[in-house]
């Protein structure tokens, strides 16, 4: 079984100077490594018992789909403005380099279901908040949230204080 850890490039000053850009690419493209991710995944989301997946565009879809396969439960994507047919909601956010929006279709989340928000990684965790928020608004039930790697060092666990979380990897 391969280190994840060491699938993992870093690519500094990458998209802006200073930053030392996690690059999960080579993790995807080893077999083993991607079997691995998406089984040990899975095996912390079966145990919170989702109705759904929502994955984050657009690296959250790489893997969101195929953990929520895997653990017997769907998967919704929250995709970036102007990407879904309406009706949407949205939420705007910001990033370490930047800001975004999100939009994802609200009859896809009933009330009460019950929701794991996916994301290849955990930095400041606004993206994560965001999702979060549109989840509830429609009246979801967000019971968890996995990523691949967390860099712990930029405060998005504390900043998602109340939800539960799930890394493979730690930095």
């Amino acid at each position: 079984m391969p280190e994840l850890r060491t699938r993992i490039r870093e690519v500094q000053d990458f998209p802006t100077p200073g930053v030392g850009f996690k690059d999960i690419t080579p993790l995807l493209a080893d077999p083993e490594a991607l079997q691995q991710t998406i089984a040990e995944l899975a095996t912390w989301v079966r145990e919170i018992k989702p109705d759904l997946i929502v994955g984050a565009e657009a690296r959250g879809f790489i893997l969101g789909a195929a953990v929520a396969a895997e653990a017997g439960c769907g998967f919704v994507p929250a995709r970036r403005p102007g990407k879904l047919p309406p009706e949407t909601v949205s939420a705007s956010y910001a990033l370490e380099y930047g800001s975004n929006s999100l939009e994802l279709h609200p009859e896809l989340i009933p009330p009460g279901t019950r929701v794991v928000i996916h994301d290849d990684v955990l930095a400041t965790g606004g993206t994560v908040e965001a999702i979060r928020g549109l989840i509830e608004r429609i009246g979801g039930e967000v019971v968890g949230a996995c990523f691949i790697i967390e860099l712990s060092f930029l405060g998005g666990r504390e900043r998602l204080a109340g939800t539960e979380l799930h890394s493979l990897i730690t930095y």
